[in-house]
């Protein structure tokens, strides 16, 4: 394998945004439905196949989101987040209830990454993001990445998962590219990063890899996102040189994930606007992207600037933690509906949070240009 060449995304790029000519459409606020009373719910994902593709099981789709029980103020659900799993079927979402059993993560809460089924669809592997840790007084901002499995029964009306695996930590942050304190605050532009692992099996060579939202240590801009990489090795992942270098431009790249489309590799990730640095060109909030026809690069920006698509000018949170899939559709959830302004009090984002998932969006794909074509129900 070559050496991995991170891209350095700049201001340059960003400078290069038309965000009005790749805007979302509008969610109406009756597009939006929540699958479980009284839950919040974000940054979900479908189980996949090995290959990428959304699994197929009894009759379904399994997918897992972040979920928390729906408080006065939409942000506090990070500090109580919960996996919970649902099947889908055409007749609606089935709830399945929380993923993981009570007391088994090693953290204080559970954050997002990645479900792959084996081929047999009898075993379910798991990449998650364990939030501080367990019993800790207060809900801190460590982050971690753990992996861990279960057996997959699918012969019945909805699948079941048992006899989880002891939760093994897969990567560390290194100290020397990867920073290992997260403890940045809770302000934007100042969150660290460890998490979000996406798995992904190059068809190249079968090698996996663990894309993540990680930041720069030892940095001179306190904006310093990345792409992170890790290679499995028999039975163990090291550390790898980042895809994405966003040091004095972003600070958050998060769930990063990569698909092929004619043979070449799209990278992905959501950052929002309020994390790009100060005194510098800042682009929306939205879906970015680059093209390669190697992991290891070079990579190139998406329609010139590395954005696909932004939520609309008019509504300028409502959707957020997209996830491009490998028939091109787009899943994300529902943010702030309907809100052209940040929320003034709790009480503003809590009527327009939605807390469930988006309506699916659809790519187009013509080399370096990726376009948005329309919404799909």
């Amino acid at each position: 394998m070559r050496t991995i060449e991170p891209y350095h995304w700049s201001p340059a790029d960003v400078a290069r945004i038309d965000a009005g000519s790749a805007a979302a459409p509008l969610i109406g606020s009756n597009a939006v439905a929540p699958p479980v009373a009284g839950l919040d719910l974000w940054d979900h994902w479908p189980v996949l196949e090995e290959d990428g593709a959304i699994a197929r099981i009894a009759g379904g789709t399994m997918v897992i989101a972040l979920s928390a029980p729906m408080a006065g103020d939409p942000e506090e659900r990070h500090a109580l987040a919960r996996l919970r799993l649902f099947h889908t079927r055409d007749d609606g979402w089935r709830d399945l209830g929380n993923l993981l059993p009570d007391g088994f993560s090693p953290g204080s809460r559970e954050w997002a990454g990645s479900a792959t089924v084996d081929p047999r669809h009898d075993r379910l592997t798991l990449h998650f993001t364990a939030a501080g840790f367990r019993g800790e007084a207060e809900p801190s901002f460590a982050q971690r990445i753990f992996m861990t499995s279960a057996a997959l029964v699918a012969s019945g009306p909805a699948p079941t998962l048992s006899g989880w695996t002891a939760p093994a930590e897969t990567v560390t942050p290194d100290g020397a590219i990867y920073e290992t304190d997260m403890a940045g605050g809770g302000a934007a532009g100042t969150i660290k990063a460890f998490r979000d692992p996406f798995i992904w099996r190059d068809p190249a060579d079968g090698v996996d890899y663990l894309l993540f939202t990680a930041s720069r240590a030892e940095a001179a801009s306190r904006w310093n996102g990345l792409v992170g990489l890790a290679r499995r090795e028999g039975a163990d992942w090291s550390l790898q040189r980042p895809l994405v270098d966003a040091t004095g431009l972003n600070n958050e790249l998060e769930r990063p994930h990569i698909i092929v489309v004619a043979d070449r590799r799209y990278l992905f990730w959501s950052t929002q606007a309020k994390v790009f640095a100060e005194g510098g060109p800042a682009g929306p909030t939205g879906l970015y992207g680059l093209v390669a026809d190697d992991i290891a690069g070079p990579w190139c920006p998406l329609n010139g600037s590395g954005l696909v698509f932004a939520n609309p000018p008019a509504a300028p949170f409502q959707a957020y933690s997209w996830q491009v899939l490998k028939d091109g559709s787009v899943w994300s959830f529902a943010d702030l509906v309907g809100l052209s302004h940040p929320p003034v009090d709790t009480a503003e984002a809590r009527a327009h949070f939605g807390g469930a998932p988006a309506p699916i969006l659809q790519l187009r794909f013509d080399g370096e240009r990726v376009m948005l074509i329309q919404p799909r129900s």
